[in-house]
């Protein structure tokens, strides 16, 4: 079954997403997009003049298709859909519209005259940059405006001068190339900016599990020796009943010492409270390289154990960390914290994305099941995932677990 439905609208203002790598392709798409119209609105006085110079026909077709597709290219891209695909479509029909002018000419231009698919060559090479890897884009590039210099220099093209025509070529080529290389640079740049943050989250979902082993292992450490190890030296020397009593005594005192290391911290003493982990969350969540909606119902101002604050903040990230590692690009996200039953907490993360089936996640793989389940559980609280193949994945966490549940629960839906 499908995750639970979303969460309400937002209340306030969201924090601010960091630029990435997606959001530049956007603003860079756009941009074109709408200088291209505005180009295309400029020319049309120009178009109008010279309507009797080609077979009527001719314009019936490429008019449409070069106007239209700017049209469509400025909508997919304020969609954020098909943007390569409808920016292709421009310059491919730029393209076919100049390689077939010379066959559609009735009456040449003057040689003293640009043709009206002058005024567009830097849009189409412009839509190029975007559609098209850079190496394509670059003989997109030079080849087009070579093409209209030469055709300007037949009879058909108008006859004109060469230096006039290579000048037209060379004048469209930097112009071009400015925005290629514009292009370029924020695509890289925005490349780098994702690759540290990915960096950062990875190496802090790192830290997080190595602080919670660590910590876990100098309480296993001191009891062992403070009280398992005494007793298995006491038990080996055991040979009359007393002994041997006074080590089952022994013995049971230390499984006791175990089962409270399971539920105590170092860090009990520290307090912190609801509210300061809704903040911690909802900022945690501006920081990924995928887009949150964050949803905050006002929690209760509960003043909890710092160490069940920490579990149940590093519980969120972990799964916040793994939609945007996992889920896919351009999906719905989401991270919700509303109260809870007897002022308690609750915490959803979900996305609209890959999902993934419990059953075959491998054993060693500790994020879902040390970072999220077990983690949450020590805290006192509890945990369910519920994801399925191709309909997103949602994480449920609960403090405190009210009805007592087994430590980790997967899979709470059928």
């Amino acid at each position: 079954m499908r995750a639970s439905a979303p969460p309400p609208a937002p209340a306030g203002k969201q924090p601010r997403n960091p630029i990435s790598r997606k959001q530049v392709e956007a603003v860079i798409s756009r941009s074109i997009a709408g200088f291209g119209i505005v180009f295309g609105v400029q020319t049309i006085p120009v178009l109008l003049g010279q309507l009797g110079e080609t077979m009527p026909a001719w314009s019936l077709i490429v008019i449409p298709a070069l106007f239209g597709g700017l049209l469509v290219a400025a909508g997919f891209s304020t969609a954020r859909r098909w943007v390569r695909g409808s920016h292709a479509l421009v310059a491919l029909a730029y393209l076919g519209a100049l390689l077939s002018w010379p066959l559609a000419v009735v009456h040449p231009i003057s040689p003293t005259e640009n043709h009206w698919l002058y005024f567009l060559l830097t849009v189409a090479t412009a839509t190029a940059s975007i559609a098209f890897s850079t190496r394509i884009a670059t003989v997109y590039l030079f080849a087009v405006p070579v093409i209209y210099g030469i055709l300007r220099v037949t009879p058909e093209g108008g006859g004109a001068a060469w230096e006039r025509s290579a000048l037209d070529a060379v004048y469209a080529i930097i112009l071009g190339g400015a925005v290629m290389i514009i292009v370029t640079m924020l695509r890289q740049a925005a490349s780098s900016v994702d690759s540290a943050q990915a960096t950062a989250l990875e190496r802090y979902s790192h830290a997080v599990r190595q602080h919670a082993t660590e910590v876990e292992r100098v309480q296993v450490d001191a009891i062992v020796h403070d009280s398992v190890l005494t007793t298995l030296l006491s038990a080996a020397r055991a040979y009359t009943p007393e002994s041997q009593a006074l080590a089952a005594q022994m013995a049971e005192r230390a499984i006791g010492h175990l089962r409270d290391a399971s539920s105590t911290s170092p860090d009990d003493v520290a307090m912190t409270s609801f509210t300061r982990v809704s903040e911690r969350i909802a900022d945690a969540a501006a920081t990924m390289t995928q887009s949150f909606e964050v949803h905050d119902d006002q929690v209760p101002h509960r003043v909890v154990p710092a160490q069940v604050g920490e579990s149940l903040y590093s519980a969120a990230v972990q799964a916040m960390v793994n939609s945007a590692q996992h889920a896919g690009d351009g999906v719905r996200r989401w991270v919700a914290v509303r109260p809870d039953a007897d002022d308690g907490i609750a915490i959803e993360v979900g996305d609209e994305g890959r999902g993934f089936d419990l059953a075959e996640v491998p054993t060693e793989r500790l994020g879902v099941r040390v970072s999220i389940l077990e983690r949450v559980a020590n805290a006192g609280g509890v945990a369910e995932i519920d994801a399925q193949p191709g309909r997103g994945a949602v994480v449920s966490i609960r403090w405190p677990a009210l009805d007592a549940p087994e430590p980790a629960v997967i899979g709470g839906r059928p």
